[in-house]
């Protein structure tokens, strides 16, 4: 007779909170179970919150075969993942607690190698300070997504929400490839432009524009070529409740973009928001490198998960978040980066071999 052995991967084990949505989605694409357990056990609501259950039911919809389960206090989460195979329409409502932003980022890697091209509508708040925005999402993002060869991502704001009471919608269509290309971003270049979207909702249709002249008295004194978008919403597609806020983004010589943003929090005044956007977006450039704070650890994951090839980045300072995300890419793929400081720009080096990651369950054309 035979003896039929079953291999049964190893679980690889987490404690707290703390950079949980991007070990579940690593978790997906390494197909790695992953046990994360102490999460907030001496909180007065212990245990998981509304928002990171949202992310695991969007995780579970996006996916074929995942189990998760949760225990009973919600202190512990195991995720055994499976294909990334979803309906080729999709809508999940993200709830009012974190922005869009905050879901979409997260699977923004899982989307490029599902099994056909998945239209993912999301329903919720589309801007605040917590999470990126949907216009630094279009404007940047999906451009950085096209240096590694995910090209044609469709992207459409339907709906704008602000806090508390959301009501934005957001449909992006992603399709899929079987692999990435890697990159060499060195070049910072000089910033030749600057371009920003002025957005208001349920507000006095003037309000945008006083933005864009308080955004300008900064900017014009770095460069002249500087536009900003007026962007009102009213009626339904205004959401439920009234809001409104800037984001910029600075183009390079070398076609970089490095950007900033700001919302309106209440008794924020409109000047007060577009001084304060343009402070920050000049923080970026004082920072240098070729990618923003905010999109570091995006293109890191995409880094490692190009062809066995060397990519290089320049980037400026590192940030915590980043820095553990090249930890957690350690543990689940096994890749190490190499990390050079620059003294002359202040910038640092970062380079690496992909992992060779194939989009197996991509359907033959």
């Amino acid at each position: 007779f035979f003896v039929l052995h079953t291999h049964v991967p190893m679980v690889l084990e987490f404690e707290g909170c703390s950079y949980l949505r991007q070990r579940l989605v690593m978790a997906v694409l390494s197909n790695q179970p992953v046990r994360i357990s102490q999460i907030r056990p001496d909180d007065e609501s212990p245990g998981l919150r509304d928002y990171e259950a949202s992310f695991l039911r969007l995780l579970d919809k996006l996916t074929n075969g995942s189990r998760i389960e949760i225990n009973v206090t919600g202190t512990s989460v195991l995720l055994v993942p499976g294909l990334i195979n979803a309906p080729r329409t999709l809508t999940h409502d993200c709830g009012t607690t974190r922005s869009i932003g905050y879901f979409l980022e997260g699977v923004l890697c899982l989307l490029p190698f599902a099994k056909k091209a998945i239209q993912l509508t999301l329903l919720g708040i589309t801007n605040d300070n917590q999470d990126p925005s949907v216009d630094i999402l279009r404007t940047v993002t999906i451009p950085v997504m096209k240096h590694f060869g995910i090209e044609d991502v469709e992207f459409k704001i339907s709906k704008r929400g602000a806090r508390p009471l959301g009501g934005g919608e957001v449909t992006m269509t992603c399709p899929v490839v079987r692999m990435l290309k890697p990159v060499r971003l060195l070049d910072m270049g000089k910033i030749k432009r600057i371009r920003g979207m002025a957005y208001s909702m349920r507000v006095s249709p003037q309000t945008p524009n006083r933005v864009v002249d308080s955004g300008r008295a900064v900017l014009n004194k770095l460069i002249p070529d500087v536009f900003i978008y007026t962007d009102h919403f009213a009626g339904k597609e205004s959401g439920k409740s009234p809001g409104f806020g800037l984001s910029l983004v600075a183009e390079t010589t070398s076609g970089m973009l490095l950007s900033a943003e700001a919302a309106a929090e209440k008794g924020q005044l409109p000047e007060e928001i577009g001084e304060a956007t343009s402070m920050l977006l000049l923080d970026e450039i004082f920072r240098g490198g070729c990618v923003d704070a905010q999109h570091q650890h995006i293109v890191v994951q995409l880094m490692a998960l190009c062809p066995e090839d060397v990519s290089k980045v320049r980037f400026g300072k590192l940030t915590p978040f980043c820095i553990q995300f090249l930890r957690d890419i350690k543990t689940f793929f096994g890749l190490t980066m190499k990390i050079v400081a620059d003294p002359d720009t202040k910038t640092t080096l970062l380079s690496g071999i992909g992992s060779g990651y194939v989009n197996m369950s991509r359907r033959m054309q």
